[in-house]
């Protein structure tokens, strides 16, 4: 029987002992007297037992009823902590945020960003893998991902957290060498180092600030399968290629990239946080909440 119990009559017989009578439990619960000891009847022909011995005047607890109000008074104060740590991360930033992102983007933002995200909550653990592979969140058990380009169709839930621009790149030394294009077209006659993680790493389209477009196919004769490794190719003078502005910002600062063809515009990129749970809990709002103001002041 005892699998039948229904878990709420704990709650009312503890409260009947600690008021001491059925008038005084049903005062506090907010309930008749008639359904106190409703409750108890209930409780006691589930369990089996005697819990309360009563008389007009009076009641007491029996033995069986004692050793059951001691456990149920531990049971209902762990499911009352168990249900503050739950809203406890519902409205504080608490645990380990794992989160997932590719190995370019991992490394030139998030990681940093993750530093100051940790100096703000540092109560929070943070667990950051970078990879190019697009990871199961579920079966890995990670809080969100930071997936940049175009979103593939989900399940998931998606929010974005901003945008990336993308440039043809290279060195001083290979135009110095190779001369500078002055046209969409002219790149066809130059080495192209291809991402060959893309569906088409070799055909690209211009749009010019008057709207005028320009599809280009390129000449590879190198490629790589992250931006990374192409940004160390392209500084090295190895060739031309597209990289995306977070990636190369300060070497333009610095002159070691030069944006080529800057009249023209390539189709930008998506920058979005995805997660699994359709109610996220603290650490990951406010993580999404830091990413997106961060990235709204680059």
């Amino acid at each position: 029987m005892g699998n039948d119990v229904n878990l709420n009559r704990l709650a009312v017989f503890v409260a009947l002992v600690r008021a001491g009578s059925f008038t005084a439990a049903a005062a506090q619960l907010g309930m008749t007297k008639a359904m106190v000891s409703q409750h108890l009847l209930r409780l006691e022909r589930e369990l089996g037992v005697t819990l309360i011995v009563r008389s007009t005047r009076r009641m007491a607890l029996t033995e069986a009823g004692a050793a059951f109000h001691t456990d149920c008074v531990s049971l209902l104060a762990q499911a009352q902590a168990a249900l503050e740590r739950v809203g406890g991360q519902r409205s504080k930033p608490s645990g380990t945020l794992r989160l997932t992102t590719s190995t370019d983007y991992g490394m030139a933002v998030i990681a940093p960003a993750l530093a100051e995200f940790r100096r703000l909550h540092p109560s929070l653990q943070v667990d950051l893998v970078i990879n190019d592979q697009i990871n199961d969140l579920i079966a890995e058990r990670f809080d969100l991902a930071v997936r940049i380009g175009w979103l593939r169709d989900s399940s998931l839930r998606a929010t974005r957290l901003g945008g990336f621009r993308q440039w043809v790149m290279a060195a001083p030394a290979y135009l110095a060498e190779h001369g500078m294009p002055r046209r969409p077209e002219d790149l066809a006659m130059h080495g192209w180092i291809a991402l060959s993680a893309m569906a088409t790493p070799l055909r690209w389209t211009f749009t010019h600030g008057n709207g005028s477009r320009r599809i280009v196919r390129m000449r590879q004769i190198m490629q790589a399968n992250n931006a990374a490794a192409i940004r160390a190719l392209v500084l090295a003078g190895g060739g031309v290629s597209v990289l995306p502005d977070y990636l190369v910002q300060e070497d333009i600062q610095a002159g070691r990239l030069q944006v080529l063809l800057a009249q023209y515009r390539l189709q930008e990129g998506g920058i979005h946080a995805v997660y699994p749970d359709p109610q996220p809990p603290a650490k990951v709002r406010a993580f999404i909440d830091f990413m997106r103001e961060r990235l709204a002041k680059r």
